[in-house]
């Protein structure tokens, strides 16, 4: 598959690029796809959610009221969960929601998202960003010339790039990583993905 070079304008360039179709034009693995958006979803979880049960809730353990003899039902202390007040029944507590998926696994789910998005023609390759300036405004002058102001784009660079990032930070749809830091769920939340052309072989290489 072969995709033209863009410049920092947005127009189409004479030279392109050849991608693998081991990584950008394999058969989607939804299920694969499916694990690797769970998990890193799930990783995410801070798992401090917590409810207080009838042995923690202040109060007395006093029997409310004799056990026949009343017409109603059994009543223990105050603290029983079927009571206004009491302690939450089986409530939630502190867990670790992490799991674990194998490498080969993840690196089909990755493949898989490309190839969706190059079936879509949801990728772009542009030349080097590294010139871009730290000042946002010229960070949004670069999305409107893309005409892409209300898309989600992600933009997947060789290495980090300190002014890339300070100039996307406040942009609510856009966000800016590198070809050791993406992951799956990133690739299809966004509607365009945009790779700089030295990072193409650094995702093929990582990938197979």
């Amino acid at each position: 598959m072969k995709l033209k070079i863009h410049d920092a304008k947005g127009k189409a360039t004479e030279k392109s690029v050849n991608l693998s179709k081991d990584v950008f034009g394999i058969e989607p693995n939804n299920h694969a796809i499916y694990l690797d958006v769970k998990q890193h979803l799930a990783n995410k979880r801070q798992g401090t959610h917590k409810a207080k049960e009838r042995a923690e809730i202040t109060g007395s353990t006093k029997k409310i009221k004799k056990q026949k003899g009343t017409g109603g039902a059994r009543a223990g202390n105050i603290k029983s969960g079927t009571r206004v007040g009491g302690g939450r029944i089986f409530g939630p507590r502190p867990r670790n929601y992490h799991f674990k998926l194998n490498v080969k696994l993840k690196r089909l789910a990755r493949k898989s998202a490309f190839s969706f998005q190059a079936k879509n023609k949801g990728i772009m390759v542009m030349n080097d960003l590294s010139s871009l300036s730290t000042k946002t405004k010229d960070f949004k002058a670069l999305m409107s010339s893309l005409k892409m102001e209300n898309d989600k784009v992600l933009f997947i660079l060789s290495e980090k790039n300190e002014n890339a990032y300070l100039g996307s930070r406040n942009l609510k749809k856009v966000k800016v990583v590198t070809t050791d830091s993406f992951n799956t769920y990133d690739l299809l939340n966004a509607s365009k993905i945009i790779v700089s052309s030295e990072s193409i072989k650094k995702i093929e290489n990582l990938l197979n």
